[in-house]
């Protein structure tokens, strides 16, 4: 078997979809962490893997893939080990349903707050001049406008307002999802629960009054039942930051 190394920051969000397929498969893999608030991603050394300068990346021999999604797809099929996606026609549609609607809708409104309260505060310590040549040194301009507004600050009242707005939207759409469906699209843990789970872990904490035991005991107990699998866990164990302490104390409380 061709050798896997995973270019990944920590084990949540797009970093974490990947890693949790991997692990679910059983599949070896060299960790090559890439310390995002260090901008180690737009690095000449990185850039050389993906040239895009985002996160996260895997090289499988000489393969080189990007895009978490679209990775976790190809490790659900290129690998032997328990097939992430059902065999149902239908069951499959809403999982990919599901996915879209997380990478493109839900996860950026995600991203802006967590990016607006956590990496924006975190990297903001760094001098102006050196927070300048970083943005310079981002290879896509979108990028560069993201990052300058999280570093400076700058998201606007009515985007972080639309943001939450889609978060609320989304939880419940979920919520309503999970009452349907032991997981989420069909009743067969898949890459829909790994795609969501990597940005949802952390709603009892980031987002109470929207999640809760009480407002939707469903994606409670979808957590819980996801954060007990052994490799989510092992997953858990590679992070570098607060994050994972906090998936401890989420665990406590539910």
């Amino acid at each position: 078997m061709a050798e896997v190394t995973l270019y990944h920051w920590e084990p949540n969000a797009n970093s974490g979809k990947p890693m949790l397929a991997l692990m679910e498969k059983g599949v070896s893999f060299q960790s090559h962490y890439i310390n995002m608030l260090e901008f180690d991603q737009h690095k000449p050394d990185y850039l050389a893997i993906n040239p895009q300068g985002t996160i996260p990346a895997m090289t499988h021999g000489d393969r080189v893939l990007t895009e978490s999604t679209a990775i976790m797809e190809y490790v659900n099929e290129e690998f032997a080990g328990p097939d992430l996606m059902p065999a149902d026609p239908q069951d499959r549609w809403r999982i990919r349903w599901w996915m879209k609607f997380m990478d493109q809708w839900l996860g950026p409104s995600f991203s802006m707050i967590g990016w607006s309260v956590f990496v924006g505060p975190m990297v903001r310590k760094k001098p102006k001049e050196e927070l300048e040549a970083l943005i310079e040194r981002i290879p896509l301009p979108e990028r560069r406008r993201a990052w300058r507004k999280a570093m400076f600050g700058q998201f606007g009242e009515e985007e972080l307002a639309e943001s939450k707005r889609r978060v609320g939207f989304g939880i419940d759409r979920l919520e309503e999802e999970l009452g349907r469906h032991e997981y989420v699209g069909s009743n067969f843990y898949s890459l829909a629960d790994i795609n969501i789970f990597n940005s949802t872990y952390s709603l009892p904490l980031s987002h109470p009054d929207v999640a809760s035991k009480e407002r939707t005991p469903n994606i409670m107990r979808w957590l819980k039942t996801v954060y007990l699998r052994p490799a989510v866990q092992e997953t858990w164990k590679m992070g570098k930051t607060d994050l994972a302490h906090r998936y401890s104390l989420i665990m406590e409380d539910i």
